[in-house]
């Protein structure tokens, strides 16, 4: 996982899940036929990324749960008590990767799983009363992949879905000092950051000029949350957490993401100035090497010597503020750094070396996926062909750590930096082999020219 909290505190891993339990309409017989295969061959090198990723699929339709409502996958296929909904670790999350691949292959028998895992997601919906609104946390994550399977399907019974459930994400909104906010939460991953996005996100392909009021509405009671500091403003990731996570998933780098996109909707300058002052601070504690990188140590207190490198803590994260910043500003000196972020990345030595920030996790959330997904964007971006290098040194990775059996390819890995012998394969799309499989499609469209169906309401590339 992408850091440890105390015993005292609310682990990443319960935040995640909580409020996620799978309702009784929904839970059935459990996938089965998974053990015992343990025969495995090494993955061939060129093997085109299509066939990784319909590989990939094979494995995943194995840990595949049918129930009259609808299908459901096990974030990890070994632990019974594992299925959520989730887009972090759950079913959304494969639904998306199930609907890049039917845009890659046009065979339908994909895009039918995905609607079917829609179903079960719509009967959660239907049954449970309480659910975590975030993106990646909950109930936005699973409103973003219904309105995804209706883009794609042309079903209305899914756009209904997505709006039900909008209704829902809407109605648990509450009015708080400035503006309004669904937990105490700021952040990206479950909090207001990432909600407002998806609301945004959706204001252009749902509809509903309440969306846009309410995301504003929570910008304003971030703007009002921000730190005060010498150089810029920073955020907690909730009032009363005691430690500060500066880049994007829980932290600064994200909370100003936000804002920054919420000015492009609104024009509403405070928020561009927030941003702003978000990213100055980011600047103002980065290690910048002889000027040419850009690391964001993970945590304050205690953890300013640990340095992630991907999405959730990393230059990853951290670049999507900059890069958007660029394309708001059209100031140089945002892609700069941006380009900093990058080569902080290039020079820690992975993906050959595993360094503290980056051990033995593939995942898009914390290793090599989105390491591959990032510079898959910069290269497009800037055309650098170190980038191109870089990445194709990432592919050859993650193929090297892969497993390869009758049932399909998997990738074992930790998701805990600090529970390292704590191995397992996992289905989901931000830890598990959802996103590696949707990496691998994304490399396709990059090569063919074929653009990706799936844009995560937190990326500000169109590739």
């Amino acid at each position: 996982m992408c850091h440890f909290l105390g015993s005292s505190e609310l682990t990443r891993r319960q935040f995640i899940h909580g409020g996620l339990t799978m309702s009784a309409a929904v839970m059935g017989a459990l996938p089965d036929g998974l053990e015992g295969r343990t025969k495995t061959s090494a993955v061939n090198q060129s093997m085109s990324n299509i066939d990784v990723a319909r590989a990939t699929s094979r494995w995943i339709e194995a840990a595949k749960a049918t129930t009259e409502d609808g299908i459901f996958w096990l974030a990890d296929p070994m632990d019974p008590d594992s299925a959520g909904m989730s887009l972090y670790h759950g079913s959304s999350g494969v639904v998306l990767f199930l609907l890049d691949l039917y845009r890659a292959t046009d065979e339908k028998a994909y895009l039918d799983t995905a609607c079917q895992g829609a179903d079960a997601i719509m009967a959660v919906l239907r049954a449970e009363t309480e659910l975590q609104p975030g993106l990646y946390t909950g109930l936005a994550g699973m409103v973003f992949c219904l309105a995804e399977v209706y883009a794609v399907s042309d079903d209305p019974k899914y756009f209904s879905g997505a709006v039900a459930g909008l209704d829902m994400l809407l109605g648990a909104a509450r009015t708080v000092g400035a503006g309004m906010e669904w937990n105490a939460v700021t952040d990206i991953v479950g909090g207001s950051s990432g909600i407002g996005l998806t609301l945004l996100n959706l204001a252009d392909t749902v509809g509903g000029s309440d969306l846009l009021a309410v995301a504003t509405a929570a910008g304003h009671r971030l703007v009002e949350l921000g730190l005060q500091t010498p150089s810029g403003l920073k955020w907690p990731m909730s009032p009363d957490y005691r430690r500060l996570m500066p880049n994007f998933s829980h932290g600064t780098a994200g909370v100003a993401y936000y804002l920054a996109t919420l000015y492009q909707k609104t024009g509403e300058e405070r928020f561009l100035e927030a941003a702003v002052a978000g990213a100055r601070y980011l600047q103002s504690i980065a290690s910048t090497g002889d000027g040419d990188v850009c690391l964001v140590f993970h945590n304050e207190p205690d953890g300013e010597d640990l340095f992630y490198l991907s999405w959730c803590h990393g230059p990853v994260g951290t670049a999507r503020l900059f890069y958007r910043l660029a394309d708001i500003t059209q100031e140089d000196e945002w892609l700069v750094w941006a380009n900093m972020c990058a080569r902080g990345i290039m020079q820690s030595g992975i993906p050959e070396i595993r360094t503290a920030g980056f051990w033995n996790n593939v995942s898009q959330c914390c290793g090599d996926a989105g390491v591959g997904e990032f510079f898959k964007s910069m290269y497009h971006v800037t055309g650098d062909q170190s980038y191109r290098e870089f990445l194709q040194r990432v592919r050859y990775s993650l193929l090297s750590r892969a497993v390869e059996d009758a049932s399909g390819m998997r990738w074992p890995q930790a998701e805990h930096r600090t529970r390292p012998g704590l191995i397992a394969a996992q289905t989901g799309y931000m830890q598990g082999a959802a996103g590696v499989g949707a990496f691998f499609l994304h490399l396709d469209a990059m090569e063919t020219g074929r653009k990706p169906i799936v844009a995560l309401p937190d990326s500000p590339f169109a590739v």
